[in-house]
């Protein structure tokens, strides 16, 4: 199934003198090359909110938007323009620069990490006999160049929540920190295992090393662990944590208003595009065809391939979408538990695993199927270990505790003069006598049993 080492060399080749064509385009095309990206993602941005309140309406039997334009297509335009003339509201506590500043690095980091993501191979530019790849650039190290401009862009979130003055803020951006190590970690770890299958870090090297098989085939659990980071890394639900509503109110962006929030919306929505096209450039084989349509020989070659990377990156869009109309959100022991228990040590395992697999059938030419399919019996024994591991807990025990605490019929805290009697059974049979005790001697008292004549 895998490719062979003769066709990895050769797609190395190819890659590497591909990266030769990058830097050479003129000024006035690089111009272009960004104003279209710039354009893309905004219109991007302005269809998937639209997308997502059609499909969770759908989802909960409701209608969505049908006001605004055909079918509600210019509902999202109307509510940017609608943030943009609200007032704009700085608390009197705030750090004002840097409160102003946060929002900007949010976005501006978002739209910087297109700068290296392929959308098809080198195409004629039309009316010119210019010869240009469709992607702005690349780098040696593209995709260490996204991982360092996400990290940055989580800077934002944790100086938006500090600088607001505000604890429910502060506790978003402290949740928001916490989330970027835990799950940045996990989803770097499971990037390492695609870096030794296609021997490059840039993002064009990797597409070309998956012209034979997709490295989502090869590499599953590498795959799904990315999955589960990047809902994490973009604070999208269940994992939504850093700014959960029934305990944080709004979190980070609490005090924010009008086009500040704006920029923290958009930085959002941009970001899910971001980690939606780095899991197509790195698993499902980039702006390549699908099978069948592969099969086809004009299918990987023109301005075609934009139109299968885009559709692939919907479908990573939509299960962004599907996730927050079917499951709730997590609790934060919950969160942090799947990111430092299972994740990252399932991750260290399988590269283990996978290194193992390169060495040994690359020096000794051993039939690597085996290997594989030992490795990914022990990485699902693991994650099944690691998941009746978290059942044997107390946990259990506490949630009847609880329970109990409730089955007197009180589910809310007990009225004065009331008591649980699982919680306090020895008060019960005393409190309500002597709560009834004193309160009629208040009543009867000359004056009112408050020592006062």
């Amino acid at each position: 199934m895998t490719t062979s080492l003769g066709a990895h060399a050769g797609s190395s080749l190819l890659a590497a003198s591909d990266l030769s064509a990058f830097g050479q385009d003129p000024w006035w095309l690089v111009v272009i090359k960004v104003i279209l990206v710039f354009a893309l993602l905004v219109l991007l941005t302005l269809f998937i909110i639209w997308f997502e309140r059609r499909v969770v309406a759908r989802m909960q039997h409701r209608i969505g938007p049908n006001v605004h334009g055909p079918q509600g297509l210019l509902q999202s335009l109307a509510d940017g323009i609608k943030l943009a003339l609200k007032e704009d509201i700085v608390p009197t506590a705030a750090d004002k620069v840097v409160f102003i500043l946060a929002p900007v690095i949010s976005t501006v980091t978002a739209f910087m990490a297109f700068a290296v993501i392929p959308f098809g191979p080198v195409v004629r530019v039309p009316f010119t006999d210019v010869h240009t790849p469709l992607q702005l650039t690349d780098l040696p190290v593209g995709v260490l160049y996204i991982l360092a401009v996400a990290s940055v862009g989580i800077y934002g979130i944790v100086l938006a929540g500090w600088s607001s003055g505000s604890t429910y803020s502060l506790l978003g951006a402290l949740r928001s920190s916490a989330q970027m190590i835990s799950y940045e970690v996990a989803m770097g770890l499971a990037l390492v295992a695609v870096f030794l299958y296609a021997g490059s870090l840039s993002t064009s090297e990797i597409v070309d090393a998956q012209q034979r098989l997709w490295f989502g085939v090869i590499l599953v659990p590498s795959f799904l662990i990315y999955i589960c980071a990047m809902v994490g890394e973009t604070n999208r639900a269940p994992f939504d944590l850093p700014e959960a509503e029934g305990e944080l109110v709004g979190g980070f962006h609490t005090e924010y208003s009008s086009l500040k929030f704006a920029l923290f919306f958009l930085a959002e929505y941009i970001n899910m595009v971001t980690v939606s096209t780095l899991a197509t450039t790195l698993f499902l084989g980039g702006w390549r065809a699908p099978w069948p349509l592969s099969l086809w020989d004009e299918a990987n070659t023109g301005y075609l391939t934009v139109l299968w990377f885009l559709a692939k990156v919907f479908i990573f869009v939509f299960f962004f979408i599907w996730l927050r109309g079917t499951l709730p959100r997590l609790r934060y022991d919950q969160f942090m538990k799947l990111g430092w228990k299972v994740l990252i040590p399932v991750s260290l395992l399988w590269i283990v695993a996978v290194a193992t697999i390169r060495a040994v059938s690359l020096d000794s030419g051993f039939d690597r199927r085996y290997l594989a399919a030992a490795a990914a019996v022990a990485v699902l024994l693991f994650l099944v270990l690691s998941f009746v591991g978290e059942g044997a807990t107390d946990e259990p025990e506490a949630e009847s505790a609880e329970f109990d605490a409730f089955a007197g019929g009180y589910p809310v805290p007990p009225m004065p003069g009331q008591t649980t009697p699982a919680l306090e059974p020895a008060i019960v049979t005393a409190e309500p006598d002597a709560v009834q005790s004193q309160t009629h001697a208040q009543i009867h008292s000359p004056d009112g049993g408050d020592g006062r004549g």
